[in-house]
């Protein structure tokens, strides 16, 4: 028997929109991963690799990844580097992320390139779900792995994000309660783009998310939901964890 997506665990309450000013990092001036300075080197990595989006580039210079990796690999937390995070799963590498979200932003219809509500499909660890704390209005981030869900709550709790929503779900179904969404983001990847997404979607919404190409290969793909249907965009070639339904 499948288990029913629970309701949205909110991490804090409060006013539905969070902004970079009122977002608590902790972040200290020195040395050591704390640091703003290694987080700003990986900032200036990411501008060198094409990463273009100022937003982007400041979410990414804010949010501490290393907390949210295992304390043993925490000094590979700024590298350009996808690392494991448990359960057979990955924290994608930072110039991953960036262009993903970049990609969300640039959705034609998206007034300002300012998103609405979220659908991020895989929370893993709670890494991308902060970034998106400060790109977005709402983030409902969905998790079928009950061990990451529980990780991604306590790593995301001490940052006290009203705006981020972690779900326990099939994350195929979506998360009609939240609907519609002005974008979804995926960090898994299947053979295509479930028809709930779609659904859940706004008309003018985008979906990012990395899916097999003709050969059996991942790539990014890009589906932008207009009122004559669906436009669609292959692009780079990625590796992600496969997308699968169910909750475990």
């Amino acid at each position: 028997m499948k288990e029913r997506p629970s309701f949205p665990a909110k991490l804090n309450t409060g006013k539905h929109a969070a902004t970079p000013k009122k977002l608590s990092t902790n972040v200290a001036a020195g040395f050591g991963l704390d640091s703003s300075t290694v987080r700003a080197r990986m900032v200036q990595k990411l501008a060198q690799q094409g990463i273009e989006d100022a937003r982007v580039l400041e979410a990414m210079g804010r949010i501490e990844r290393h907390r949210f990796v295992d304390s043993a690999l925490a000094n590979q937390a700024y590298e350009d580097t996808s690392l494991p995070i448990g359960l057979g799963q990955t924290i994608s590498k930072p110039n991953v992320v960036a262009r993903m979200m970049t990609l969300l932003r640039q959705a034609p219809s998206i007034k300002n390139h300012s998103l609405g509500r979220v659908m991020e499909i895989g929370t893993g660890c709670g890494y991308q779900a902060a970034l998106l704390s400060l790109l977005a209005q709402e983030v409902y981030s969905i998790e079928r792995l009950r061990g990451l869900y529980n990780k991604a709550r306590e790593n995301l709790r001490p940052m006290r994000l009203p705006n981020v929503h972690v779900i326990f779900g099939d994350g195929m179904l979506g998360y009609p309660q939240g609907a519609p969404y002005s974008a979804i983001i995926a960090a898994a990847g299947g053979e295509s783009i479930p028809q709930a997404w779609i659904d859940q979607l706004e008309i003018g919404g985008r979906i990012v998310a990395p899916m097999q190409d003709a050969v059996g290969k991942q790539a990014l793909l890009v589906v932008d939901k207009t009122a004559q249907g669906l436009k669609q965009m292959l692009l780079e070639p990625v590796l992600f964890v496969p997308l699968k339904s169910g909750v475990a």
